[in-house]
């Protein structure tokens, strides 16, 4: 019996597949951060101060452009894209398409996904990495990697892409594909449920990686965004029943003590509070508000 190689079998399947039809009129979400960008491993790609992070931007700006023209063959016409990562003013403004919009800056009364609402018909998240729990990851953390070890939604514990789930939930969005490296992809399975996944890098450990290359990313990333808009009826919203019941444990006793002052939260232990909103916007502001917030802050 002959061995079949597996390009050629993939190979095969791509001349037989049937055609995704496109879907006239979709309004799309695109948040991307960037420590989940293809070769990303240490702060030398992901920070102002890093050899590599001029390199970088681009290659982010690229991912988000290869998620753009995806959704583009889809029948997207309205595309509004945020600026995730960092001091958020990564993307390479001058090398977007001119006909989207962008989110810059922080604060952002809805963090990662400022600007979504109920007319968007799906969320994408580009760039991603897992949470601060995981044990697997390449830059694996929730939110600040320097101050908090776990933040949990109605008891479950969350990474970075569940909570934006949950936050385009509440407007009835659904957060149809991810990129990153291989946990990430896997944990958002198992916490938001079904999503395509596009894997461009193997995590190794926290600054380690076995990652493929930039083009490739950049059409692997491309396939997905266009299965994921192919099967857009198979997505529902991932919602967080209200009133949410939000957990913020600190690296450091202190930042729970001072916080504890504040009407409305709860001190449940010597590193953790908690705090009741409304809804996930109310989540939001009070995470924004945490981990942004300082005495010194200027202006």
């Amino acid at each position: 019996m002959k061995r079949i190689h597996l390009w050629a079998f993939f190979a095969a399947l791509t001349v037989i597949a049937t055609p995704i039809a496109a879907q006239e009129g979709l309004k799309v979400y695109i948040s991307a951060d960037m420590e989940g960008v293809v070769g990303a491993v240490t702060s030398d790609q992901l920070g102002p101060t890093g050899f590599e992070y001029q390199t970088f931007r681009r290659i982010m700006t690229k991912e988000v452009n290869a998620a753009i023209a995806a959704a583009r063959d889809m029948g997207a016409t309205e595309i509004l894209v945020s600026d995730s990562h960092g001091n958020g003013e990564n993307l390479l403004i001058e090398e977007l398409p001119q006909d989207i919009e962008l989110i810059r800056s922080w604060p952002r009364p809805l963090m990662m996904m400022e600007g979504i609402d109920a007319s968007f018909d799906a969320a994408i998240l580009i760039g991603y990495h897992s949470s601060t729990t995981n044990t697997r990851g390449v830059r694996a953390h929730t939110i600040s990697s320097g101050n908090l070890t776990s933040v949990k939604l109605n008891g479950i514990p969350m990474m970075e892409a569940s909570i934006n789930a949950a936050i385009a939930g509440d407007f009835g969005v659904p957060v149809i594909m991810i990129s990153g490296d291989d946990a990430v992809v896997e944990e958002a399975h198992q916490i938001i449920g079904d999503m395509e996944g596009a894997v461009v890098k193997e995590s190794l450990g926290f600054h380690s990686a076995r990652t493929i290359m930039p083009e490739a990313a950049y059409d692997l990333i491309g396939e997905k965004v266009r299965a994921a808009l192919g099967r857009l009826g198979d997505f529902t919203p991932y919602v967080m029943d209200g009133p949410v019941s939000l957990d913020i444990s600190f690296k450091n006793y202190m930042p729970a003590e001072l916080m504890a002052y504040l009407p409305n939260v709860e001190r449940v232990d010597s590193h953790t509070i908690r705090f009741i909103g409304v809804d996930m916007t109310e989540i939001s502001k009070f995470i924004e508000f945490t981990t942004s917030y300082g005495v010194g802050i200027t202006p």
